[in-house]
């Protein structure tokens, strides 16, 4: 279950970083307040996580999937950049955080 917490985080760390494009600084009331609310309910499941996997397996697959997920997201929808050295970047960060869910010493 902790796992799936972990991955339920990362996923809504692509959608808060997503939102703050759309807060123009903060400055729109909706969009700021769904940012936010992503962003606190992304920290609780984290910290969820925390409780049966090691703080930096859990960190850094948190912030693979959110930086990964993000710039796959830009890429799909918002006209960023395709170069394939970007994407084998990507791909590298996928592997890396799924690799830290398969050697991780602890099953949570």
């Amino acid at each position: 279950m902790h796992w799936f917490f972990l991955v339920l985080a990362g996923l809504l760390e692509i959608g808060w970083a997503l939102g703050m494009k759309y807060t123009n600084g903060f400055t729109k009331l909706w969009p700021t307040a769904a940012t936010f609310a992503t962003m606190t309910a992304s920290l609780y499941l984290l910290s969820l996580s925390l409780k049966a996997i090691p703080m930096g397996t859990a960190y850094a697959v948190w912030a693979g999937i959110g930086a990964a997920g993000t710039a796959f997201f830009g890429i799909l929808f918002l006209g960023e950049p395709r170069e394939a050295g970007r994407i084998v970047c990507l791909v590298m960060i996928v592997a890396g955080t799924v690799g830290l869910k398969l050697f991780s010493s602890k099953a949570g």
